[in-house]
């Protein structure tokens, strides 16, 4: 019995010293973005089509999206030019999200937020995202963004952070407007857009600073 003991002991010591000299579980590689889908909460609904001329979908943002508000050299905090198509019969207006999943927070980053945008409009110019309103449709107003101003804000991930998504979406709703004070959130505005989304379009693209 003495000798049987020993042996399991023996065996359960070597079992522990083999599981201490395990290397330390590393990270996984996946790209936070791929493991957290921002509109995971959002309605399942159908897609429509969103185009730009200066971005492509899954590309690098160029200069004039980077954020020289937010110190990137060349920077310039221009909202791109949007133009969308394909929604819905029954749509009765849309609403603007720029949004970055990746950022270093626990909510994300909400980039450019644009409510109330009439069923007429089905696209913005260069640089619509400008403080004041004045390039946007009649009725239609900026939210504050995560820094605290209601305008287009470029991207900026910290430096050495690896790549941010920048997830642009129109959604086309059921109401020509959400009845949002000026003074509302993006995040506001995403719970009314959770209730009144009839179809969403989307464009993914990228962005890094080493």
């Amino acid at each position: 019995m003495n000798k049987i003991l020993t042996t399991v002991l023996a065996l359960a010591f070597v079992a522990g010293a083999a599981e201490t000299a395990k290397p330390a579980v590393k990270p996984a590689k996946t790209h936070p973005s791929k493991l957290c889908d921002p509109f995971r909460h959002m309605p399942r609904v159908p897609a429509f089509q969103l185009a730009s001329t200066d971005l492509k979908e899954g590309q690098r943002l160029p200069d004039a999206q980077m954020s020289g508000l937010f110190g990137v050299a060349g920077g310039k905090d221009v909202s791109p030019p949007l133009s969308w198509s394909g929604f819905p019969a029954e749509t009765k207006g849309f609403a603007i999200t720029v949004y970055d999943p990746d950022a270093p927070t626990i909510s994300g980053f909400w980039h450019w937020a644009v409510a109330d945008i009439p069923l007429a409009t089905t696209s913005l110019p260069s640089n619509a995202g400008l403080p004041g309103d004045s390039l946007l449709p009649k009725g239609a107003f900026q939210l504050r963004n995560d820094a605290g101003s209601a305008r287009f804000l470029g991207a900026a991930p910290p430096v050495g952070q690896g790549i941010h998504h920048y997830f642009i979406a129109v959604s086309a709703l059921d109401v020509p407007t959400l009845g949002l004070s000026k003074d509302a959130s993006p995040a506001l505005l995403g719970f009314n857009l959770f209730q009144h989304t009839l179809a969403r379009a989307v464009l993914v693209v990228w962005a890094d600073r080493q």
